[in-house]
């Protein structure tokens, strides 16, 4: 088996956690949606408690402008006091981890401190028990409006205010001031009012939780998009791309680019169906793509059963080849441990160039990031003319690696369409000081 080094396990823990997030985004994304709720819930019920402090301050400057009698602007004003602080303190709790974790509490105690509240303090100074609906219908039409979530809420917040009503009837039973046809009519028009309010709310939670489920459908189906344009092409590039969509062609000073070929495969073919032989080649190439991915190199296309990948672009970097040598070195013990887990006897043949080269997308269609120039064609030669087993790299990348791998020299061979050319072949890292 390959056994990493302490800094490609980091790497590897790194795109395996990344893998992960990917297939956690829809879990994370409709979780996402409970939190938005809360978070939109907290931020109404302070808004909502800062407009019936300001209301009720009108309220209370209204009675005591409106009775002229002292002993009742004094219950005027007590009454108002109380509910005002009750409502302050709801305010308040909505900024402490207690309304942050139980938001569904505070707004129950905010719609009970204005309608039960009130009630209560009526029924204890005046022995006053008229239904309230004016006060009611205002404060669940506040509700309604400002926090438009949960609307089980609303209809708890609406029971809770007619059960304080008829608790304190039973208790006190005063005698009826109104005819029945008043309460009737109150009673009716009230019923309607709640109706109405629990009803809006239940559509516009609706509407917002679809409106919440096509705009996650719409995020994920943009990120599937991103992550599969992102495994044809850099992400420099994309991103050039989908900015200014037009030729793209850079020049790069030094680069290493290798290419990869499986000895073997082509007489195999003729021996196995065709649906094993592109699961061997994708099982194969995987394993590659696993190590250009650890070593930061980037995959360029695969020809057949031919694998080419470069280092140095399109983020340039000053060890391009040591980048280079130590995945082509990986993916001579890819194979060593595919062939002992298959029962194959593939060998891989590997060829490396460094020097300058164009990078770039070209044509209208069917996009593909590609590379021209001497350098490539070397690097071809390198591995067409090598050696099963060997990495053989030419005199540019040797002179960049001698010191810290170690080659055996081939010599001048000769190399179609170069003529003669010194070349080497990488062994090993040199672990020697």
């Amino acid at each position: 088996m390959i056994h990493p080094s302490n800094s490609d396990k980091t790497q590897l823990d790194a795109l395996i956690s990344r893998g992960m997030s990917h297939r956690q985004t829809k879990n994370n994304l409709a979780a996402s949606y409970q939190e938005q709720r809360k978070s939109f819930l907290l931020k109404r019920l302070q808004l909502q408690a800062q407009i019936l402090l300001v209301a009720g301050l009108t309220l209370i400057a209204f009675f005591l402008w409106a009775n002229s009698s002292l002993e009742a602007k004094i219950y005027a004003f007590k009454i108002g006091a109380v509910v005002e602080l009750f409502i302050l303190l709801c305010w308040g709790l909505c900024k402490t981890p207690i309304g942050r974790r139980y938001p569904d509490l505070i707004f129950l105690s905010l719609s009970w401190a204005v309608t039960c509240v009130v009630q209560v303090d009526i029924a204890l100074l005046f022995n006053d028990l008229e239904p309230r609906t004016s006060i009611w219908t205002l404060m669940f039409l506040t509700q309604a409006t400002i926090i438009p979530v949960q609307w089980w809420m609303h209809l708890i917040s609406q029971l809770g205010t007619i059960i304080c009503y008829l608790t304190l009837y039973l208790l006190y039973n005063p005698v009826l001031k109104n005819p029945s046809a008043f309460y009737v009519e109150q009673g009716l028009y009230f019923f309607w009012t709640c109706i109405i309010c629990v009803f809006s709310v239940y559509l516009y939670e609706r509407l917002r939780k679809k409106e919440f489920q096509a705009r996650t459908a719409m995020e994920l189906a943009q990120q599937k998009s991103e992550r599969l344009l992102l495994n044809i092409l850099p992400e420099m590039i994309a991103e050039q791309l989908k900015q200014q969509p037009t030729t793209i062609a850079d020049s790069f000073l030094e680069v290493t680019v290798l290419f990869a070929d499986i000895v073997g495969f082509t007489e195999l073919s003729t021996r196995t169906s065709p649906a094993e032989l592109v699961e061997l080649l994708n099982t194969i190439f995987c394993l590659f793509d696993q190590l250009a991915e650890l070593h930061g190199v980037e995959k360029i296309k695969t020809i057949g059963d031919a694998y080419m990948a470069v280092a140095g672009l399109p983020n340039q970097s000053k060890n391009h080849a040591s980048v280079i040598a130590n995945m082509a070195l990986g993916m001579q013990k890819a194979i060593t441990t595919f062939n002992t887990e298959n029962n194959q006897l593939f060998r891989i043949r590997i060829g490396v160039s460094t020097g300058p080269v164009v990078a770039g997308v070209i044509g209208l269609k069917k996009f593909a990031y590609d590379l021209w120039g001497d350098t490539v064609n070397t690097a071809s030669r390198m591995e067409s003319h090598g050696i099963a087993g060997s990495i053989q790299v030419c005199e540019a990348t040797y002179q960049l690696l001698k010191d810290k791998y170690l080659f055996e020299k081939r010599g001048l061979i000769q190399v179609k369409g170069k003529g003669e050319m010194m070349t080497y072949i990488l062994k090993e890292i040199n672990f020697k000081p």
